[in-house]
């Protein structure tokens, strides 16, 4: 009986830092191509509010499930023609519940609120550009500190981008892809980067928890990798350890990392990247339509 005890603690403790956790089963109407929105359209009316009211006002989701925690993936501009693509991914604690209105019912928190500032002010610095932006909650992030430890979250993350990225470079061949993760969505894109294709060009971390290497130079793959970590992201207080699986190293935002870095004037904490006025808005929106632009940016913070 002790014995049996011992090892429900043991296989508690694993699951706690999100080294053994069960599988999920994908729904039957996933992500695809804007062809995917009259189903998501319908399933998002059938589920009711609030995201009958979505798409009553017009918004369009390449994906949505919402069985336990929710995945939602909406796209803003249009992605048919786009040839500027970003795909914005989240942290921890973000579930379908909290897509809208943010975590703690913060807007700034929100994917879909900070999509929509990346792709307004990327619309408003050249009105000509053909770009779309897509929150990505395709995933199920951590819901705390404990399940965080590990990464087995961010790879099954980065497993589910890679169909959305091979679709997106199937269908917009021409088109350049920035991958953006905000705090463990960073180790999202960094892994889902690994492999992907040559359209994507660009990686950014926001308040990174890791990437998944000590240096830039070690992810695979050409594209180029950007950080913004501001002087009061809590971020910086996370040792930059990695221990038994443990842990995810040096953050990108470490200047020994090797990341081009972005201006961080005007971010306050560790949510603020996205926000209007923000310096890092204005150089992310820089990075999706040029990163010459946003080398120039980074060089003069």
């Amino acid at each position: 009986m002790r014995r049996r005890g011992a090892g429900r603690l043991a296989l508690a403790v694993l699951l706690g830092v999100n080294l053994v956790l069960p599988g999920r089963a994908e729904p039957a109407a996933a992500a695809g191509f804007v062809e995917a929105y009259p189903v998501t359209a319908a399933a998002m009316r059938a589920a009711g509010p609030p995201y009958a009211d979505w798409v009553a006002v017009g918004r369009r989701f390449l994906r949505f499930d919402p069985r336990g925690d929710g995945r939602a993936v909406e796209v803003l501009g249009d992605l048919a023609e786009a040839d500027r693509i970003a795909v914005l991914v989240p942290g921890v604690g973000s579930t379908l519940a909290d897509f809208d209105r943010g975590l703690g019912g913060v807007a700034h928190r929100a994917p879909a609120v900070q999509a929509e500032q990346l792709y307004e002010v990327s619309r408003r610095a050249d009105p000509t550009a053909r770009v779309a932006v897509l929150a990505w909650l395709g995933y199920g992030p951590p819901d705390g500190v404990l399940t965080a430890a590990g990464g087995a979250g961010a790879r099954r993350g980065a497993v589910a981008m890679a169909a959305l990225l091979r679709e997106l470079a199937e269908r917009r061949p021409a088109a350049t892809i920035t991958l953006i993760g905000h705090s463990y969505g960073s180790l999202v894109v960094s892994l889902a980067a690994a492999d992907a294709p040559p359209q994507v060009t660009d990686v950014v971390s926001l308040g990174g928890i890791g990437a998944g290497v000590q240096h830039a130079d070690e992810l695979p793959g050409g594209a180029r990798f950007w950080a913004a970590e501001a002087p009061t992201d809590w971020i910086r207080r996370v040792p930059p350890v990695r221990l038994l699986g443990l842990g995810y190293g040096r953050r990108p935002g470490d200047p020994a990392f090797g990341a081009r870095p972005l201006p961080v004037a005007g971010v306050a904490g560790h949510d603020g990247y996205l926000v209007p006025g923000s310096a890092t808005l204005v150089a992310v929106a820089a990075v999706v339509r040029d990163g010459a632009d946003a080398e120039r940016a980074g060089n003069a913070r």
